[in-house]
């Protein structure tokens, strides 16, 4: 039996631009920007011979047979095998944010199983090799644009030129030593559903770019945050809940918008300030979920 354990920061996008008209998956992709999460989903393979090849995969120990980006993953790497080695895999993705609250949950199940898949079954990749396997398999499933190239590099970055590890181009905004994330969420919505609503896409591209723009001339926090707000504004697919939040949070002058995409609301503060905004959010504890978090500036990674 082989067995490799992997990590990926999840990652929440405050605002982008969709490419995705090139017929090769790799330069497909976005433009925007974002914060990766120091909590994420780590994954664990194992790879036993087998006369036939069998994929059983478990999201948080619950077997589940509806990861269609991991299984997409999982038989574009088993596809880099030589001959007609088979292999009975097992994966388990243990999952620390809830699932499709705008945090980029699935791209980070992609990542790290691209990365794990590669040392059980020694394919020799590249980590950027590896994570442009995890972005196509996004891209085909429709769940995320550039959040897998997020993910690979971590920190609050701007994507400045669209598609996958190796293709696109990330780049750095500094931040505070003492930065954390916070986010309450309130339930999903389908990224695949609002990336194929053409009403929707229209209002991104419309506004998108030129922030990404702005932000490059004025890369800094408070830029990203003010910028992600106008995004949100600009799209209108704030719930009631969402709505009463930033009310909130305004009130008391923290700069707070929504999850590209999921019913939440999340900033960055300095940490002194975290308690004054959790006690903010907790105030809609009964019907929302309060996650906090440092940033991840390593990227996704190998375990050892």
């Amino acid at each position: 039996m082989k067995r490799a354990k992997a990590f990926s920061p999840c990652h929440i996008t405050g605002f982008f631009q969709i490419f995705d008209q090139s017929t090769d998956l790799l330069h497909v992709g976005s433009r925007g920007a974002g914060v990766a999460l120091s909590r994420g989903v780590e994954t664990t393979v194992e790879a036993v011979p087998a006369l036939k090849r069998s994929v059983a995969i478990r999201i948080n120990g619950i077997p589940s047979d509806s990861a269609e980006v991991s299984r997409h993953v999982t038989k574009a790497m088993l596809s880099e095998l030589e001959g007609s080695k088979g292999f009975k895999i097992d994966v388990e993705h243990n999952v620390d944010v809830p699932i499709g609250a705008g945090m980029g949950a699935s791209g980070a199940a992609a990542l790290s199983l691209s990365l794990a898949l590669n040392e059980t079954l020694g394919l020799g990749m590249s980590k950027v090799e590896a994570a442009q396997v995890a972005h196509v398999a996004e891209v085909e499933c429709r769940t995320g644009l550039g959040t897998v190239i997020a993910e690979t590099f971590g920190g609050v970055e701007m994507r400045v030129r669209p598609g996958a590890p190796g293709i696109g181009e990330v780049k750095q905004i500094p931040v505070p030593e003492d930065t954390v994330v916070a986010c309450l969420t309130f339930g999903p919505l389908s990224t695949k559903k609002l990336l194929s609503d053409k009403e929707t896409r229209a209002h991104i591209d419309e506004f998108g770019g030129k922030l990404v723009d702005k932000l490059v001339e004025r890369p800094e926090l408070e830029t990203f945050l003010n910028l992600s707000r106008r995004f949100a504004e600009h799209l209108r697919l704030m719930s009631q809940n969402v709505r009463q939040v930033l009310d909130a949070t305004n009130d008391a002058r923290f700069i707070c918008s929504m999850p590209m995409f999921g019913e939440s609301v999340f900033t960055l503060v300095k940490r002194g300030s975290l308690q004054k905004l959790v006690e903010i959010f907790q105030e809609y504890g009964a019907i929302g979920k309060v996650i906090t978090s440092d940033i991840d500036f390593e990227g996704a990674r190998v375990l050892r």
